[in-house]
């Protein structure tokens, strides 16, 4: 089969379209034949060496992914061969930058009816993030005030729609090019960081600040001042620390996403009740990976991008 690995980390230089063997499925996997897997900053993270999550090489990024079942191993009995699925594979293992990918059982859920199914895969990890930051880690309820900064990227626009859905009230952040979007997303207040301060725009305290943006500590303190005594600071940027104030009962939480196929399925559940879109900003050829994955280290790529393996 075609796929892409990395046999040493470095820049997007190290990954190479090539031919590989077709994975054979072990004890409770099944082999997926790859309809698309999706670009996330974690995998140049790991292609770049300066994630710490153990991958053995060559390794094949990619953890995002939808396609089709093709081979069933031992003892599998959720699914059977045909079935569409979409899942967030374990980020150790080979990814689905290729036309076949082995998956633990346990991480697919059938894929959405509603949408194409290369597009499902834009929604594994980036929904799961956005659902446990605001329900397990923010406990946000309907008629919260919640703050989500830097909800232009694909984990803000689930944010912003399943904060919506609840009942909360939503203030985004973002640049002018993601406005359309977060307004159609629902959106109640936008604020564009790139003419107006968030201190000057949000004049009323917030129960849930969500950060998902890079930012100073500096601006993470003064931002968290505008949570109301008792409320939650939430971020999914783990290198700078998550303020607290413990002297007005402000707990910090910090997000790193977790496997959940019970939520993974709720938010498919979602897209095909309408309730939920899932928006695909570009789809790429397997082909292309190194040029996406440079562009992404240079800062230009915006939005949630798949990659489209060639046909077999």
């Amino acid at each position: 089969m075609k796929a892409v690995r990395f046999h040493e980390t470095g820049s997007a230089e190290v990954l190479r379209f090539e031919d590989v063997d077709t994975p054979v499925p072990g004890p409770g996997e099944v082999r997926i034949r790859v309809a698309a897997s999706a670009y996330n900053p974690a995998d140049g993270g790991m292609r770049g060496g300066f994630l710490p999550i153990p991958i053995s090489l060559p390794h094949i990024p990619g953890y995002d992914v939808s396609g089709t079942i093709d081979a069933l191993g031992a003892g599998v009995d959720r699914f059977a061969v045909g079935d569409q699925v979409v899942g967030f594979l374990p980020m150790t293992g080979d990814g689905g930058a290729a036309q076949y990918v082995v998956s633990p059982a346990t991480a697919l859920v059938t894929a959405p009816e509603s949408i194409p199914l290369a597009d499902a895969s834009g929604l594994p990890s980036v929904g799961l993030t956005a659902w446990q930051a605001l329900f397990e880690a923010g406990r946000l309820q309907s008629g919260d005030r919640v703050l989500i900064n830097g909800a232009g990227g694909p984990v803000g626009g689930y944010a912003v729609q399943l904060a919506k859905r609840v009942g909360a009230h939503v203030i985004a952040t973002a640049s002018p090019r993601s406005a359309d979007n977060l307004a159609a997303n629902g959106a109640d207040q936008l604020v564009d960081h790139t003419k107006t301060s968030v201190l000057d725009a949000v004049t009323e305290p917030v129960d849930l600040l969500l950060n998902l943006a890079p930012i100073t500590p500096e601006g993470f303190a003064a931002m968290a001042a505008l949570v109301r005594d008792g409320g939650v600071v939430v971020s999914t940027t783990p290198r700078v620390e998550t303020p607290s104030d413990e002297s007005r009962g402000v707990r910090a939480e910090t997000v790193y996403v977790h496997q959940d196929a019970d939520t993974l399925a709720e938010l498919v559940r979602l897209i095909d009740a309408g309730e939920l879109r899932v928006d695909i900003a570009h789809r790429v050829p397997l082909s292309d990976l190194a040029t996406l994955h440079a562009d992404a280290d240079a800062g230009t790529v915006h939005g949630k991008v798949i990659v489209i393996p060639p046909a077999l």
